[in-house]
């Protein structure tokens, strides 16, 4: 009887693990290569995998149109404000719900878990409407607390589990040296978010950072307040739109994204995994 190899069992499954990345990465790679590509290749009829001609065109035409740097800025700061909103406010609601006893608390996290399951599609006309009838329609906070709403079911419900997998009883040993339960927390258990708390603000700030539709019609007359998905729609030459500026600056919106995982992604790791923890 023979014994089949371990690697031969696991040949189906890295070759599937091979077409999924391929099929996933596929369309970042042809974004790449033509934000490199002369713009008769890029409108040619025989599509090129690789180009034959390298070209820096498109990038100094996307660098260079008016705006950048303003809707750059933009988005840094809405992204930046909400995600650090949704920790601040996330932090205190997820230990509360981890290490306090209070009643309604799991009406607490069953309303958190509806909140996370939205989808926030549907929410756009009535955001729409408070905004119009608030008067807070064409301002950037507007777009911040969309984004805080839309990031803070996820994050407390990951560092909720992040808390509850953290002994309890270390926090009550600092206590017993002379620690007040607020020192306690800040010295003992904060340190130990860091995984979890990177992980939380890599979803929110991607999620904040490719946002396009409450951009797109929250911000509507003040053309200076939107942000860099709502200004890649906007290249234009004679022709149409200009596909290789697209995706250029496509590819430079990319970046801080990658970098900021390549970044973090140890702890983003970590993170998931512990907050997938039942407490």
């Amino acid at each position: 009887m023979s014994v089949r190899r371990p690697g031969l069992r696991r040949l189906p499954l890295h070759a599937a693990a091979t077409a999924t990345v391929a099929v996933c990465l596929f369309p970042v790679y042809w974004m790449v290569t033509t934000a490199f590509k002369p713009s008769r290749d890029i409108q040619s009829d025989t599509p090129q995998l690789w180009p034959h001609t390298w070209t820096l065109e498109h990038f100094r035409t996307a660098v260079g149109a008016q705006g950048f740097a303003l809707f750059w800025r933009n988005s840094l700061l809405v992204t930046g404000c909400a995600v650090l909103l949704a920790l601040i406010v996330a932090l205190g609601a997820s230990f509360a719900v981890a290490r306090m006893r209070w009643r309604g608390r799991r009406q607490f996290m069953l309303m958190v878990f509806i909140a996370q399951m939205a989808p926030w599609e549907a929410l756009i006309i009535p955001v729409y409407i408070i905004s119009r009838d608030t008067n807070m329609l064409d301002r950037l906070p507007t777009l911040t607390l969309v984004y805080f709403m839309m990031t803070l079911p996820f994050t407390i419900v990951v560092l909720r589990g992040f808390i509850a997998a953290i002994p309890e009883e270390l926090e009550e040993a600092a206590q017993v040296d002379g620690c007040t339960r607020r020192s306690a927390f800040r010295h003992i258990t904060f340190p130990l978010l860091a995984p979890g708390l990177m992980a939380t603000s890599l979803f929110g700030y991607v999620t904040a950072w490719n946002e396009f539709a409450y951009a797109n019609f929250l911000i509507i007359k003040q053309q200076d307040s939107r942000t860099l998905p709502v200004w890649l729609s906007s290249f234009q030459n004679v022709f149409g739109t200009d596909w290789g500026a697209t995706m250029a600056a496509s590819t430079l919106f990319a970046l801080p994204a990658l970098a900021v995982f390549l970044l973090l992604q140890r702890h983003v790791t970590s993170g998931f995994a512990a907050g997938a923890v039942k407490g």
